[in-house]
């Protein structure tokens, strides 16, 4: 089964290529890894919420705003090498989370990103990741995600 019919069984559509919206490009390949700038929850071009996640947005909607941030950079990846069906690993997730003092709930709004790649990927998503909790976003995103994988 390739992985556009693995995202459609489990009801999700690859959206296009989020445009960038300063200096850089959506996601650059070197050798076998493939690195995505860091993807905001834009949806149609706009942005879904924003704010601090712990005061305007809940961990909930933060956590589904990862698994969007995954989408758009998934996007990238396919735009960048041709096909998700070239990859052969997610190496590395980074997600960052606009926190309100003393939110500290980065990791499980951060697996909604994780766990998102999991279905899709099964076994060749197990990767090595950071949380990071920051005080502002770009666009006052809530959530934003880089992703690294290994393709062939």
């Amino acid at each position: 089964m390739s992985i556009a019919q693995r995202m459609q069984e489990l009801g999700f559509e690859l959206p296009a290529v989020v445009p960038p919206v300063a200096s850089y490009v959506p996601a650059v390949s070197s050798g076998r890894l493939v690195f995505t700038s860091g993807q905001l929850p834009m949806v149609d071009g706009a942005m879904p919420r924003t704010g601090k996640v712990g005061a305007e947005v809940s961990a909930d909607e933060a956590t589904a705003d990862a698994r969007q941030c995954v989408l758009n950079a998934l996007a990238a990846i396919d735009a960048e090498i041709g096909s998700l069906d070239r990859i052969t690993r997610i190496v590395k997730v980074v997600g960052f989370v606009a926190s309100a003092e003393g939110f500290h709930g980065q990791p499980g709004v951060i697996n909604g990103a994780s766990n998102l790649l999991g279905e899709i990927f099964g076994d060749a998503s197990r990767h090595a990741r950071s949380a990071v909790g920051v005080a502002e976003l770009p666009l006052g995103a809530p959530v934003e995600v880089e992703v690294i994988a290994e393709f062939a």
